[in-house]
C-alpha cells in the first residue's frame, strides 16, 4: 500500500528574514493564501486519504503545522528528536510505516517545494509505485528548462519501460550542482534531469540500503523499531537518534544505490529556493514586480517587494529585492539573493541567535 512522507524539518535560509527557527519556510503562505505545506498535503488529497499522509519533522515545528492540516491525525507526524538531515528522517519513517505495514510503500516528498500540475504529479507517484513494487527505487526526475546550477543533476540511462504513458529510465548516476558551462552542456544533451528530492520505495528496501551503506544508522533503526509501539519507545528514540550519522538521503543512499529507475515528469516544479524563484515563478504587475504587504513603488521593475507590517517604498529600482519584516529589512540585487545564506552563518557564527 502506497504513503505518503512529507519532510518538513528544513529551516529555508535563503529565505531569510521571513524564514526562522521559529516560522520555517514550509510554515509560510509564499504562494497565494496557503502555506507551503498546506499545499503539499492539498496535492496529495485525491491519491491517499488523510490516514496515508505522514509528516516527519520535530516537535516545535509539528505544533506549527497540525494546525494547518487538521485532517491529518496527529499521531501521523513522526518526530525527530533533534534534526539529522533527510536521510535519518526517512529512515526513522520506513521503521514508522513498517511497524503497521510490512508492505509498506512510501512516497518521500517535500514539504516546501511548489508544483503548478498536481494531477501530472499525482500520476507519476501512481506510476512509480507500480515500477517500485518489485523491489526498485524510484525518483522523479524534472526535465530542466533552464541551466541550473543549483540543483542536482540525475543522468538517464537506458529505457526500461512505459508505465501509464510515462517513461521509465535506469538511472546513470546522480550529478552534483554543476557550474554554468556543464549545466549548459547538461541542457543540450538532454539526457540529464534536475534531482528533485522525491523518491518512491519499498520501506523495507529502504532499510536494506541503510543496512548495506550506513551500517550504524541501520543498528540504530533496528533498535528504535524494536521498541516502537512500546513504552520504551520515546526513551529508545532519544538515546539512538545520536547515532544516527548526520547525513542526506542524496549523499547516505542514492548516489550508491543500486536498481534505481527515473522518471522524467514536466509539473511545473520549483523548490523556492530563495526570493528570486519566486519573481521567477509568479506573475508579477504590468512591470513584473511581485509585491506583498503595504507597498508602494515608483520607477520600479521586476523586483519582489514584500511587507510584515510597515510601509515599504521604493524608487528606481531594477531586479532588486526587499523583505520587510518586524526586527530585519533585506535589501539585495536579485541576482545574489544567493548570499542572503552567507549573512544567515555570519549572524549563527556571531551568536545573533534573535535574528534567525
Amino acid at each position: 500500500m502506497l504513503y505518503a512522507v512529507i519532510m518538513a524539518g528544513g529551516s529555508g535560509t535563503r529565505l531569510w528574514p521571513l524564514s526562522r527557527k521559529s516560522r520555517p519556510k514550509q510554515s509560510l503562505q509564499l504562494i497565494g493564501d496557503r502555506t507551503m505545506f498546506q499545499h503539499a498535503v492539498d496535492r496529495l488529497a485525491s491519491l491517499l486519504p488523510a490516514e496515508r499522509v505522514y509528516v516527519v519533522t520535530n516537535a516545535a515545528v509539528a505544533e506549527l503545522l497540525r494546525p494547518q492540516a487538521p485532517a491529518l491525525p496527529p499521531q501521523n507526524f513522526i518526530l525527530e528528536p533533534f534534526p539529522r538531515d533527510s536521510a535519518p528522517a526517512a529512515g526513522l519513517a520506513a521503521v514508522a510505516l513498517l511497524h503497521q505495514d510490512p508492505d509498506a510503500m512510501m512516497a518521500m516528498l517535500t514539504a516546501d517545494h511548489f508544483i503548478v500540475d498536481t494531477a501530472g504529479l499525482r500520476a507519476a507517484l501512481a506510476a512509480a509505485a507500480q515500477v517500485a513494487a518489485d523491489g526498485t527505487i524510484v525518483t522523479l526526475g524534472i526535465r530542466p528548462t533552464f541551466p541550473a546550477t543549483g540543483y542536482g543533476y540525475i543522468r538517464l540511462g537506458e529505457p526500461l519501460a512505459a508505465v501509464d504513458g510515462l517513461a521509465v529510465y535506469r538511472s546513470a548516476g546522480f550529478v552534483e550542482k554543476p557550474d554554468r558551462l556543464t549545466a549548459e552542456q547538461f541542457l543540450a544533451d538532454g539526457r540529464y534531469v534536475w534531482n528533485s528530492g522525491m523518491f518512491i520505495w519499498r520501506a523495507d528496501r529502504l532499510l536494506r540500503e541503510f543496512a548495506d551503506q550506513l551500517p550504524e544508522s541501520y543498528t540504530a533503526l533496528q533498535r528504535i523499531a524494536a521498541a516502537f509501539g512500546t513504552a520504551e519507545q520515546a526513551a529508545t528514540l532519544a538515546a539512538e537518534w545520536p547515532n544516527m550519522r548526520k547525513i542526506s538521503i542524496d549523499f547516505g543512499i542514492m548516489e550508491r544505490a543500486e536498481r534505481v529507475a527515473v522518471i522524467p515528469v514536466e509539473i511545473g516544479w520549483s523548490d523556492i529556493g530563495d526570493w528570486a524563484s519566486l519573481l521567477d515563478l509568479l506573475p508579477g504587475d504590468e512591470r513584473g514586480n511581485l509585491i506583498t504587504g503595504e507597498v508602494i513603488l515608483h520607477d520600479t521593475e521586476t523586483s519582489l517587494v514584500r511587507s510584515e507590517g510597515r510601509l515599504v517604498v521604493a524608487i528606481g529600482l531594477k531586479n532588486f529585492v526587499i523583505v520587510e519584516t518586524p526586527d530585519v529589512v533585506l535589501v539585495c540585487p536579485k541576482e545574489r539573493v544567493q548570499e542572503v545564506r552567507t549573512i544567515v552563518d555570519r549572524l549563527r557564527e556571531e551568536g545573533n541567535q534573535r535574528y534567525l
